[in-house]
């Protein structure tokens, strides 16, 4: 396999704080010698696991970017045993032009694991990720959002896999990182993503959907940050924090995906009214959303109802809506007010 052509200015096995770059050659009218600067933040301390920490691997998605941003510039090497690698912007094309895919080549990072060392700008930042940062991690957090076009509860999220030891592991600490809501995802397509290259090496692997419309609040911002401390206490790369008398405790609701009718999917193009907001519950047959032609008047708007019966979890974000969009996704209620662990 070709070397990757991405040259870190960090050292990933010294300790202490450093701040960098990930650099990735690209040639182009504006620069013929240029590159993309991928920042990088490595904080070590001695022996212990390693966390890698990932946001903006779709460019408007902004609660990872944030909360990576400002954990980035505060945690000190002594707060930590073992090692933290901090990724806030990771498809760094992308995020500079606040779209989900890249600008220079389309790519979807996303949908482009293993990717390959001499292919697309896109491709080999997924090369770099797989064949160089998941080796060193024990722990990886990948913080999403619904980006422009969707909007999510807030929840961090795990898939469904072979191993069983590995399952409770990632359970494990998909709860300590404390979301309002723990979901059991359901990928409409997993071929390429982060989350499978990840889970297929072995990792205890984490996601999350933390709101959406290509923005973040107050409120999501602040469940990204609790949760990336609360991931980084459960690695035991932090110590945990003691419990104060005044503190509320915490508790997650668990959802779960379990087939594809979970996913109400536009056949038509038209104007969209939500006929439920998210975190409502749905009766299976209940009408969820109303699509009207937006091409004339005097027509009755088609009515989409719930496939089963849950709580509304995602919804389409935009007013308008095309042909083979996802409107909504309704998931099955498990369990209600589980403690967070950490």
């Amino acid at each position: 396999m070709r070397a990757s052509p991405i040259q870190p200015t960090v050292d990933f096995h010294t300790d202490g704080e450093q701040h960098g770059f990930l650099k990735l050659p690209h040639s182009h009218d504006a620069s013929a010698w240029g590159a993309v600067m991928i920042p990088v933040t490595v904080i070590r301390n001695g022996d212990g696991p390693t966390a890698l920490l990932t946001g903006g691997n779709h460019g408007d998605e902004y609660e990872g970017p944030i909360a990576l941003s400002k954990l980035a510039s505060t945690l000190k090497a002594e707060d930590v045993k073992g090692r933290v690698i901090i990724v806030p912007f990771m498809n760094y094309p992308a995020f500079r032009a606040g779209s989900r895919t890249s600008p220079i080549d389309r790519g979807n990072l996303n949908r482009s694991f293993p990717g390959r060392p001499d292919g697309t700008v896109t491709e080999k930042i997924a090369d770099y990720f797989q064949r160089h940062l998941l080796p060193l991690a024990d722990y990886v957090l990948d913080l999403h959002a619904g980006g422009r076009t969707l909007d999510f509860l807030p929840f961090a999220a795990i898939h469904l896999l072979s191993d069983e030891r590995q399952q409770a592991r990632c359970e494990a600490a998909m709860r300590a990182f404390g979301a309002p809501y723990s979901m059991r995802l359901l990928e409409l397509d997993s071929v390429g993503l982060f989350d499978t290259a990840a889970e297929e090496a072995g990792k205890v692997f984490v996601s999350t959907e933390l709101g959406g419309g290509g923005t973040a609040t107050a409120a999501s911002v602040a469940v990204a940050a609790r949760g990336v401390r609360g991931f980084l206490q459960h690695a035991g790369i932090l110590a945990a924090q003691p419990y104060r008398h005044d503190q509320t405790a915490r508790t997650t609701t668990l959802l779960d995906m379990p087939d594809g009718s979970c996913f109400t999917t536009s056949e038509h193009d038209g104007l969209l009214e939500m006929c439920k907001d998210l975190g409502d519950a749905v009766e299976s047959g209940e009408v969820i959303a109303r699509i009207y032609d937006a091409s004339r008047t005097g027509i009755a708007p088609v009515d989409y109802r719930a496939r089963r019966s849950g709580l509304l979890a995602a919804r389409h974000f935009p007013g308008l809506v095309r042909i083979g969009d996802t409107v909504a996704v309704v998931a099955d209620v498990v369990e209600r007010g589980i403690p967070v662990s950490v």
